[in-house]
């Protein structure tokens, strides 16, 4: 078995126990306790114990303690998996959205999640699902436009007629209300 990693030896229990009372996140009020049991003097097996752990946990507490001190244990958010197109790709596929697509060289006459999915794979020989293109030019700043459909019998005139208006304002009636009946 090997030799257990060495705490960092220039913070104290008492120091991390006070850091604990003002910390706001509970996850790491719990590490940093861990931790003062471990510069208590008590076991790595009666840290995990106390926080409901198992010893590789804390040892991956103690090197990220060793690492950043205190701040080192609060919550991270998770890193998530990489994106799939790097900068100079998502320029140029910036540049193809911005500048629409050619009929006669890309067959269609507006881009497409499918054909922008398509064009990727033509250019880089990457495959992207159109739900991973949609959050990529969602995060890029682009918003799906739509036209709102027209029917090709409509008449101009007749918006007019069938718009909805307002309410005029309100104003106060003209006589005395009725007394109610009892």
């Amino acid at each position: 078995m090997a030799a257990a990693i060495g705490v960092r030896s220039d913070f104290n229990s008492a120091d991390l126990r006070r850091f604990s009372r003002r910390c706001d996140d509970p996850d790491q009020v719990r590490r940093v306790l861990a931790l003062a049991v471990i510069l208590d003097g008590g076991s790595r097996s009666d840290a995990a114990k106390m926080a409901g752990v198992t010893l590789q946990i804390v040892r991956d507490w103690v090197l990220r303690f060793n690492e950043a001190g205190p701040e080192g244990l609060a919550t991270r958010k998770a890193p998530g998996p990489a994106s799939i197109l790097n900068d100079e790709q998502r320029a140029r596929l910036a540049q193809q959205v911005e500048a629409g697509p050619i009929p006669a060289a890309h067959g269609v006459v507006r881009w497409r999640l499918v054909d922008l999915a398509q064009w990727i794979w033509d250019e880089f020989g990457l495959s992207v699902t159109r739900f991973t293109l949609g959050r990529e030019l969602r995060a890029m700043g682009y918003r799906k436009l739509t036209a709102r459909p027209r029917h090709h019998g409509q008449k101009s005139d007749d918006i007019a007629d069938f718009k909805k208006h307002s309410q005029p304002a309100w104003r106060k009636s003209e006589g005395p209300f009725p007394k109610a009946r009892r």
